[in-house]
């Protein structure tokens, strides 16, 4: 059974940090590309930054520059470390992992964490 559980979320104020967490059961995690999705009200849920196998990293236009995607095979975690916050940052942060990465970008896996919330506020 695959569990996805994300942490780290929390209240800042703009031009603050924050570090989330998730870590990944069930899965052979140093064979899988994870990635970092957020929803904001209102809006679909949007691909935030993807790491591959290799460690190569991919990231929403919005966000470069701000925002690191890293893993650490080891714990079977992987960690977004966000910084220079806006108020539009603010979302429901999820974790995803194991889905294909074709050409034209990830596709995500049926296996979601609960997400955690991040609130930036102005």
């Amino acid at each position: 059974q695959v569990q996805v559980v994300e942490s780290g979320g929390g209240l800042v104020q703009a031009g603050g940090s924050l570090r989330l967490s998730c870590t990944a059961s069930g899965i052979i995690f140093r064979l899988n590309t994870m990635a970092w999705y957020r929803q904001a009200p209102g809006k679909q849920r949007e691909l935030v930054a993807t790491i591959t196998i290799g460690g190569s990293t991919n990231y929403e236009d919005s966000v470069k520059g701000r925002f690191t995607i890293s893993r650490d095979n080891a714990k079977n975690t992987v960690y977004l470390q966000m910084n220079s916050l806006k108020p539009e940052d603010t979302a429901v942060y999820y974790c995803n992992g194991g889905g294909p990465y074709y050409s034209s970008g990830y596709q995500p896996s049926p296996y979601w964490g609960q997400g955690t919330q991040v609130t930036v506020s102005s």
